[in-house]
């Protein structure tokens, strides 16, 4: 990434086109700030817990996945959703982590990060793919049937939930869910039309259909339907420990695809029910920002838009 730069909050009057026809911008939280993704150019804005200073870093999307239209197939996007997580998400973490640090005369290397998420992988996988196979196995004494998958999905859903719950006791991790507040805020008001400043994007929701929670959610029921089908081959537990793995792109595509449908018909009566659920597990991650956390997502958002005015009305 490029040498951050020392910004001030920024403010714009913004108006642009109905749901249907817009670029639809997303972010994720990091520490002590924001990333914004554009749909040329993302944005993170942090503010230094020393000066108090909102530094920011932005850059171009270029790689293929943002760029070559195999990525913007319908299902396939899906897959580009994960890998721009693991690519862009992680790429912000890591420089909001050295930034915070930084400021602190503490560096860390891309070593010790890179080891702290294969271990959070690993440990994932086991908890939320193995322990639920396990503890539905117990629970029914077969793993071939539609019960089994059944009590599987119930499981891992509230493991979900339950780990969320905790870790959000955590003063940091709230802190973490506070500027995810700040980042869905800031993109309602965009939205929704209204001017980019702190008293305007304060009475923004807290919640929005294309959180990442909310896609979560879609993708635990959508596993429930298609490891359903995996039961009628009746797997011994290799092929059905395989089929967990195996499907996920078959899934993060379908989830996906559900989600974008739901986010751009969200005023349609049926779909506003559908989304209460999706809406209901953000309050699990999201937290009341204060305004000098929505002033961070305010930049980074700014930033983002920097030369694509033109762009959008351009769908994603």
């Amino acid at each position: 990434m490029s040498d951050p730069e020392v910004s001030t909050p920024v403010t714009s009057e913004v108006r642009q086109p109905a749901v249907k026809d817009q670029f639809f911008y997303g972010g994720q939280a990091v520490i002590e700030g924001v990333m914004m993704r554009g749909k040329h150019h993302y944005a993170v804005a942090v503010r230094l817990p020393t000066t108090k200073e909102i530094v920011v870093d932005r850059g171009e999307l270029k790689a293929a996945i943002y760029v070559n239209p195999i990525w913007k197939l319908p299902f396939v996007r899906g897959l580009a959703l994960i890998g721009e997580q693991l690519h862009l998400g992680m790429k912000s973490l890591m420089w909001s982590a050295n930034m915070n640090a930084g400021s602190q005369g503490v560096q860390i290397g891309k070593k010790e990060i890179r080891s702290s998420v294969a271990v959070a992988g690993v440990f994932a996988l086991a908890l939320f793919i193995g322990l639920p196979l396990l503890l539905a196995g117990i629970a029914t004494h077969r793993s071939n049937n539609f019960t089994f998958v059944l009590v599987e999905g119930v499981i891992r859903v509230g493991l979900v939930l339950g780990y969320l719950s905790v870790i959000a006791l955590l003063p940091d991790v709230k802190r973490v869910f506070q500027y995810h507040g700040a980042e869905h805020k800031t993109i309602n008001a965009y939205e929704a039309g209204w001017p980019l400043e702190v008293a305007s994007v304060r009475r923004a929701s807290l919640l929005h259909p294309r959180c990442g929670t909310g896609f979560l959610l879609v993708v635990l029921v959508v596993s429930v339907v298609v490891f359903s089908v995996v039961a009628l081959f009746h797997p011994n537990w290799f092929w059905l420990i395989a089929s967990r793995v195996l499907a996920i792109p078959l899934i993060a595509g379908a989830g996906f695809e559900l989600i974008r449908f739901m986010a751009r018909n969200r005023t349609h009566p049926v779909v506003k029910v559908a989304l209460l659920p999706v809406l209901g597990t953000q309050k699990f991650t999201t937290r009341e920002p204060s305004d000098d956390m929505l002033e961070v997502a305010i930049t980074a958002f700014n930033s983002a838009r920097e030369g694509e005015e033109d762009t959008t009305g351009a769908a994603a």
